[in-house]
């Protein structure tokens, strides 16, 4: 008798189950991406403020800057830009460290996350190449600018780790940390607009 497949089932605030070893697009939906996210802290917490600094105003600010960078970019791949860190509203946000330490199965987890979430919206299950690295290039500025603004390192540190971004694309950005409430109702509704354009 062939052994039963392994399941991770997670009953999400909308009903749907999610098996997070088998994850179907059916089962995603933007108000549980956007309401784990919003209590998801970047940097394990360990950031300036009242509130934590949650992976969904850093999504936020990820889609920002990738606009600001390739501001000719179709809709569709600043809702990649949007959604780049989706699948840690129920695995959490783990550095870079930790996730190499914790090996492939990680990224494979990861991996199937993200297309399932990619699926549902109307985006490819895996992005080309050349996007991908367009939105990890937005993602290094939002973390250089994150660790100098909020998490206590010094702009040489930060350089070290990220480099040094380009003050025409951040000038005029600012880290503010929210409550999740409004961080939540943000990320929906920008993914919405972006959803309403494609």
């Amino acid at each position: 008798m062939p052994a039963k497949p392994a399941r991770a089932w997670q009953r999400m605030l909308s009903g749907r189950r999610l098996d997070l070893l088998d994850p179907t697009p059916m089962d995603i939906e933007i108000e549980d991406i956007a309401h784990g996210l919003a209590f998801v802290a970047r940097w394990n917490g360990q950031t300036r403020g009242d509130f934590a600094y949650s992976v969904a105003e850093h999504s936020l600010l990820v889609e920002e800057i990738f606009t600001r960078m390739q501001p000719k970019a179709p809709v569709k791949w600043r809702l990649a830009a949007l959604l780049h860190d989706a699948p840690e509203y129920v695995i959490g946000d783990m550095i870079s460290p930790v996730k190499a330490a914790v090996g492939p199965g990680y990224g494979e987890l990861d991996q199937r996350l993200t297309a399932a979430i990619h699926i549902r919206f109307g985006l490819p299950a895996a992005l080309p190449k050349t996007v991908k690295a367009q939105i990890k290039r937005a993602d290094k500025v939002s973390a250089w600018m994150e660790a100098v603004q909020i998490a206590g390192f010094s702009e040489a540190e930060a350089t070290k780790f990220f480099g040094r971004p380009n003050a025409e694309i951040t000038g005029s950005l600012d880290i503010h940390l929210r409550p999740p409430v409004e961080v939540r109702q943000d990320f929906v509704a920008r993914h919405h607009q972006l959803i309403a354009q494609m």
